[in-house]
């Protein structure tokens, strides 16, 4: 039994070995792939691009091999593959299953004066088969030039390199506490005058730009401002910060200010927490920001001690997409018209330590993904005078997906704790509550919506942060008419006189 059982598992190896299950036959001009042309998003000059995937796949009952994958442009592509785990530009006889498919990755790295001059494109081609006989698919990505802002760099005798930096203070244990910094100058070698971003092409910042004591940066109508991951930009002591953004007239937006990350693939676009934040130090002075579009920050503007004549001027402003806050003050000193925030992590805006503000026809609305999120926070921090609170609201929206829109958090007397909501909608489902007093003349003339189904301001996508209101929305005609008047943020006259009366929020709605 035993002998037969050996001469069973003979024949069996015998039989298998001589199956032609894996043998390859060359084949050309019978593959199907996923798409005929990878777009690879648009990428900076000479700055990597994501990775992204091409399959392939043969479809027929015969095991093949392909004779040659490459590149159209061979080793002098600024295309990288990844075949079967293995980078390169040139492969042979990629074997491939029947019925199976193979995944092909796809990088760049390529500088704008590769590319086409007329419309920028650099482009190759993925070539499957002999160099006579191929099927192809195409490669194409966009290449932006940018100015590129980022630390230098001295690199030591153990090979490690010390970067530019500045200092923050020192920590609760006295050491001191430095950030990657580049200090703005206004006749940079390769820049240039760095201290004006104009819209000629994008700026790429990597760590922190700092703006110097005693300097101004200018930023023109229409700049586009892209952070690295834990970069932003730091307006220092004396020093301003004036962007000169204008109403658009086309879904391009060519004259509002946007700041966002530097990953500009679509999968990015509303990823929260990409890059730091905009900071004005204490001290910053003179501080104006009009038409301007700050998303997927940590926080967006982080406002701290600014006092006196370094009142921040926020004009037509939105703030999307913060993993944090999106606007952080602590005992800061903001004047506000046309505010739209919304999606942030904690707060779509928090004024905290006190200070002194006073926002007019703004929307904060936060539609975070988690129960605990606000649209409004206020608090006094230890109640101490010197971080008496001051704050005004008129004709706001204070809305989102919870049932608190507002918070506060007073350990101070009352008389260090002001605050005054004038013809504002207020989400929040607790209308005896004592630390809101919602029908005293704190809340004066205010709609409170204590339900969704209450007092609705009727955004267009909250989710997609389109906050403009819809037709019967609670908020029509429900502001008061405020001197000097001002049209909202998309440019839309806000009606005047005794008998008509503007919307609530940053839009007015328009037939």
């Amino acid at each position: 039994m035993k002998h037969y059982y050996y001469i069973v598992i003979l024949i069996f190896i015998t039989v298998t070995s001589c199956r032609n299950d894996f043998d390859f036959e060359p084949s050309v001009g019978n593959l199907e792939f996923s798409r005929d042309t990878v777009y690879l998003d648009t990428v900076f000059t000479n700055i990597g691009s994501s990775t992204y995937t091409l399959k392939v796949y043969n479809k027929s009952d015969k095991n093949i091999s392909i004779p040659k994958i490459q590149l159209g442009k061979g080793l002098n592509s600024n295309y990288r593959l990844m075949v079967d785990g293995l980078p390169g530009k040139i492969f042979d006889n990629v074997e491939l299953l029947a019925n199976d498919s193979l995944f092909i990755f796809v990088e760049v790295t390529s500088d704008v004066a590769d590319a086409n001059p007329t419309d920028f494109l650099y482009t190759d081609q993925i070539r499957f088969g002999t160099d006579s006989n191929f099927q192809k698919v195409e490669l194409v990505t966009l290449i932006q030039d940018a100015y590129f802002i980022y630390p230098e760099r001295v690199q030591n005798p153990d090979n490690t390199y010390t970067y530019e930096s500045v200092s923050l203070g020192v920590d609760e244990n006295g050491n001191p506490v430095t950030i990657k910094a580049s200090i703005l100058s206004n006749n940079d070698p390769i820049n240039g005058d760095e201290l004006h971003w104009t819209n000629t092409k994008p700026y790429v910042v990597y760590g922190y730009a700092v703006v110097p004591n005693g300097e101004t940066l200018l930023v023109d109508a229409g700049a586009r401002i892209h952070f690295h991951s834990e970069s932003g930009l730091i307006v220092a002591d004396n020093a301003s910060l004036q962007i000169n953004g204008n109403l658009s007239t086309t879904e391009a937006l060519e004259n509002e200010v946007i700041f966002e990350s530097d990953r500009l693939e679509p999968d990015f676009s509303e990823v929260p927490g990409q890059w730091g934040t905009i900071w004005f130090t204490l001290g910053s002075i003179n501080n104006s920001l009009n038409h301007v579009t700050i998303k997927n920050a940590t926080v967006g503007l982080f406002v701290t001690g600014n006092e006196g004549n370094s009142n921040l001027s926020l004009n037509n402003i939105q703030v999307y997409n913060c993993s944090n806050v999106g606007i952080l003050a602590r005992t800061g000193f903001i004047t506000g018209k046309n505010i739209v925030t919304n999606n942030c992590g904690e707060a779509s805006i928090a004024c905290t330590f006190g200070g002194n503000y006073d926002f007019k026809q703004c929307t904060f609305a936060n539609y975070w993904s988690s129960p605990s999120q606000y649209s409004l926070y206020l608090d006094d921090y230890n109640g101490a005078t010197e971080y008496t609170l001051n704050a005004i609201f008129e004709n706001c929206i204070i809305y989102g997906s919870t049932n608190k829109a507002l918070a506060f958090e007073q350990e101070g007397v009352d008389t260090n704790f002001n605050y005054q909501f004038n013809n504002c909608l207020i989400r929040y489902n607790e209308l005896n509550n004592p630390l809101y007093p919602f029908n005293s003349s704190k809340f004066s003339n205010c709609l409170i919506a204590t339900s969704s189904l209450v007092n609705n301001p009727k955004f267009a996508n909250p989710n997609g942060n389109e906050l403009n209101i819809e037709e019967d929305a609670a908020v029509i005609n429900q502001g008061i008419n405020l001197s000097p008047n001002f049209n909202d943020i998309k440019g839309n006259p806000r009606p005047t006189g005794t008998n008509t009366n503007p919307d609530i929020g940053a839009y007015q709605f328009i037939n």
